[in-house]
């Protein structure tokens, strides 16, 4: 791609990369909102930084609020699971971290695993508008989705049958509550970065191959351990040749 017009200028249009951060999934961010971290937080750091403008971030507590951010054009970059369901509004690069998605049961309750969750009468808590939440809608056939502002406080509130969520949070829950998780994983959740939809495609590529050098140089990782989070760096994806930076 020609630096002139140069990439900053497609993807931080304002003069400031304005980045939203989930602070709802704790393998990607932790802290507050006024002093966020995690490997999202140092991703767009990076991507600021490499695009030679400043850096606007904001917090949500919910990924439905992260890409309502970006369909209203108030962000210009996000850190989302790549569902079908939101490629509508957003252009994803390939994922960076791949986290698993898990059901969590009672002790006692009827499950030996995963599988046997999808039948009629089983009824699934899920956080509204997760990547689990939009898996799990278009992939189960008999079992119901039940919708709440958080997983667990609808689990246990309607005692329903399991609650989905992103394994490691989902571990702690089960430990601290008495619960088991249900294996193998239902999902794989591919966490990558978003940006609008409308942006040219060179652009877009562009971003992707400097995701693609910071999951490969190491970055990802270090941005990982610093945020004390155990989880997957995403496989490499093949790089787009002629492709330039900012």
């Amino acid at each position: 791609m020609n630096s002139a017009p140069r990439l900053s200028q497609h993807i931080a249009p304002t003069g400031a990369l304005r980045a939203v951060i989930n602070l709802g999934n704790p393998v990607l961010a932790q802290g507050t909102p006024q002093e966020p971290r995690g490997v999202t937080v140092a991703i767009a750091e990076d991507l600021a930084s490499w695009l030679d403008v400043p850096l606007e971030l904001f917090c949500v507590d919910a990924a439905r609020k992260s890409y309502a951010a970006m369909a209203e054009q108030r962000a210009d970059v996000c850190f989302l699971a790549n569902e079908p369901a939101r490629e509508e509004e957003i252009a994803f690069t390939a994922p960076y971290v791949t986290i698993e998605g898990v059901y969590v049961a009672d002790l006692d309750s009827p499950f030996e695993s995963s599988h046997d969750v999808d039948r009629p009468d089983v009824q699934i808590a899920v956080r509204d508008g997760s990547a689990y939440d939009l898996f799990l809608t278009r992939s189960v056939k008999a079992a119901r989705v039940v919708r709440g502002d958080e997983a667990v406080d609808v689990y246990e509130q309607r005692a329903l049958d399991v609650c989905a969520g992103v394994r490691q949070p989902m571990t702690e829950y089960a430990v601290r509550t008495a619960r088991r998780v249900l294996e193998p994983p239902f999902m794989q959740i591919n966490q990558a970065v978003g940006l609008p939809r409308g942006l040219p495609p060179e652009v877009v590529a562009a971003v992707a191959d400097r995701v693609e050098q910071l999951k490969t140089g190491g970055f990802v990782t270090a941005a990982l351990a610093d945020s004390g989070v155990s989880a997957t760096v995403a496989p490499a994806a093949p790089v787009c040749p002629g492709i330039v930076g900012p």
